[in-house]
């Protein structure tokens, strides 16, 4: 079990992480913090480059800790909130990938509860601080407040397509 717990770990963590770093450089095949900050822009969010750091800052320090497991409910709890806040701006095309879809999202966000329950495995620096197990009444607060978070982020940051398209300055404006 702690194998498998292991390898779920570091490719799930090194995804998130890199997508993080996609966000705000050129690495990993990113646009850079110009790119992602144009990319939240063009989804409705307000923001611009604060947004940009914030997302990218959020998916590579959650992603890093849950490749070394540690802090793992919290580091799942920041994955969770991050990846449901790209599930709302797929949602609507649908669940699956091939459209654009929400499907990617939402795997990423049930893993990360999966690990929220499980705990990182012995193969972990939690393990290795003595932070193992955690508690369960901790695990279900990642999993109601990553989420819940994500979707808090959605309605603050998001405008309406409405008052995008109503105003020329909106982009300048960010």
């Amino acid at each position: 079990m702690d194998a498998g717990l292991l390898v779920l770990r570091l490719v799930v963590g090194l995804l998130i992480a890199g997508h993080g770093v996609q966000k705000v450089s050129h690495l990993l095949g990113g646009n850079g913090l110009a790119g992602g900050t144009e990319e939240f822009r063009r989804d409705g969010f307000r923001g611009g480059l604060l947004t940009a750091i914030a997302a990218g800052g959020s998916q590579i320090g959650a992603g890093l800790f849950l490749t070394a497991g540690l802090l793992t409910p919290l580091a799942a709890m920041a994955a969770m909130g991050v990846m449901t806040v790209a599930g709302t701006v797929k949602w609507p095309k649908g669940l699956w990938v091939q459209n654009d879809g929400y499907e990617y999202p939402l795997v990423l966000v049930v893993v990360c509860a999966a690990l929220a329950l499980t705990g990182p495995g012995r193969w972990s620096m939690d393990d290795a601080l003595g932070l193992m197990p955690w508690p369960v009444w901790l695990a279900v607060a990642a999993i109601l407040v990553g989420p819940l978070s994500g979707l808090l982020t959605r309605a603050v940051l998001h405008r309406p397509a409405a008052a995008l398209e109503g105003n020329r300055y909106a982009r300048a404006a960010d």
